[in-house]
């Protein structure tokens, strides 16, 4: 036999295990049907990291110390019609903002109260970080992008109802049930979390 033949036989051994290893078959037992079962990927190792735990996330603005942030949790808004669902945290305009913690990027999204606005779910899905008034997303920031805490997003602007020249980021969390969107969940105060003081858990 030739050489050819010895390679061709040798590709398809490879490819019929590799898909051999892709799927698993039922027991074959008598009157049982053979069933074939795919298995599903395991995700991406830099979105399999588990959720924050320490009771800690990542200031989210570069160069901004725990301690200068304030709890503006609940503050009066709109005028008194609605309290604040967030942490301010002020900064000067163009200062990165980084990721508080890992997951993926669920929604860019352009609001009218929240100005250039991005939303990060967290790996377990319990979770989204929420970040607005930005002045831009930084470059390759994109919808289904895997983020580690401390990547940079975008900069902090003055976008939405910020007002113009009050720069800052308005940083929110919201706690996340399985079939929750993007825009639903519980808002939770990150405030503790931000300052390493407790844990919103």
């Amino acid at each position: 036999m030739t050489r050819t033949f010895w390679i061709i036989l040798a590709l398809i051994v490879v490819v019929v295990g590799g898909f051999a290893s892709m799927v698993s078959f039922g027991d074959g037992g008598a009157g049982s049907v053979r069933r074939i079962t795919w298995r599903r990927p395991a995700p991406p190792a830099e979105v399999a990291a588990g959720p924050v735990t320490t009771g800690k996330l990542a200031v989210p603005v570069a160069g901004v110390p725990r301690k200068a942030i304030a709890d503006s949790w609940n503050d009066s808004r709109g005028g008194g019609t609605r309290g604040h669902h967030g942490t301010d945290i002020m900064a000067a305009g163009g200062t990165p903002v980084v990721a508080a913690a890992p997951g993926r990027i669920e929604k860019l999204f352009q609001s009218g109260l929240g100005g250039v606005t991005l939303y990060v779910r967290s790996p377990d899905r319990r979770w989204t970080y929420y970040y607005a008034h930005l002045a831009g997303y930084a470059a390759g920031i994109r919808e289904g992008l895997a983020v580690k805490a401390g990547d940079t997003l975008g900069y902090v602007g003055d976008t939405g109802d910020a007002g113009a020249g009050n720069y800052h980021l308005h940083f929110g969390l919201t706690r996340m049930q399985p079939g929750d969107r993007w825009y639903q969940g519980e808002n939770v105060n990150p405030y503790p979390m931000l300052a390493g003081t407790g844990s919103s858990r």
